[in-house]
């Protein structure tokens, strides 16, 4: 079975559509699949759900996507370095199911581990619980959360081998794994191909078993949220 597409238009096709929940990898601009986030923005596909970590900034990430108003609705756990987020979310054009950050994880992880629900203490007591069931152990209430099952699933990696066993570099090894493992369908952007072998066992971090579609992005622009630098002493 051959993973690899030549593009990242090419590797959504026939699998994006209107109406969707997608998932999208990246802590911040850190980890984020560019190439892919230019091709579902290329697509114009309307009324998406998007899961991600963050909402990107203005014009950037996931960024585009909302000024494109192509995104109905986000579940993120942070959303504060958008201004057009802020505007649409504010003027009731789009919804938020605002998620505690480990619980997006693991409802994330819980999806591609098969497991429908869970139970955790993160939100009790907060707006976070209501409607949802409470239950006791241990002397401590528990908040239960549904898993997320989304349709595709967009994200990062440094390294791929052409079965799709993957390695994520440094902090990009963030939300890509669980957003890989959840989606009934992944597509990994790359920045490097490889032959089977060629990545030593210790060192893939995602089984290809979760990819079915790969593309190259040897040169992605790696943008910086916010920038920062210390000044020489006695500059």
């Amino acid at each position: 079975m051959n993973k690899i597409y030549p593009s990242a238009a090419e590797a959504l096709k026939g699998i994006v559509h209107d109406g969707q929940m997608i998932a999208v990898g990246g802590f911040g601009l850190c980890g984020i699949p560019e190439a892919l986030i230019e091709a579902l923005c290329a697509a114009g596909v309307k009324n998406l759900t998007a899961v991600s970590n963050n909402a990107g900034i203005d014009g950037v990430g996931l960024g585009k996507l909302l000024n494109t108003r192509q995104i109905k609705k986000m579940i993120s756990s942070y959303v504060g370095e958008n201004k057009e987020f802020e505007r649409q979310y504010l003027a009731g054009e789009l919804e938020l199911e605002f998620t505690p950050q480990g619980t997006l994880a693991e409802k994330l992880r819980a999806g591609g581990a098969g497991i429908p629900a869970f139970f955790t203490r993160t939100g009790v007591g907060t707006i976070v619980a209501e409607g949802k069931e409470t239950r006791e152990f241990d002397g401590h209430t528990y908040l239960m959360e549904r898993s997320l099952l989304p349709d595709v699933s967009l994200v990062h990696a440094a390294v791929a081998d052409t079965t799709g066993n993957l390695r994520f570099n440094l902090t990009a090894r963030n939300f890509n794994p669980a957003v890989a493992m959840a989606g009934k369908i992944c597509v990994v952007e790359v920045e490097k191909i490889v032959q089977p072998g060629e990545l030593a066992p210790d060192d893939i971090h995602l089984p290809g078993i979760y990819v079915h579609r790969i593309v190259l992005n040897a040169h992605p622009t790696k943008q910086i949220e916010k920038r920062t630098i210390t000044e020489k002493a006695g500059a």
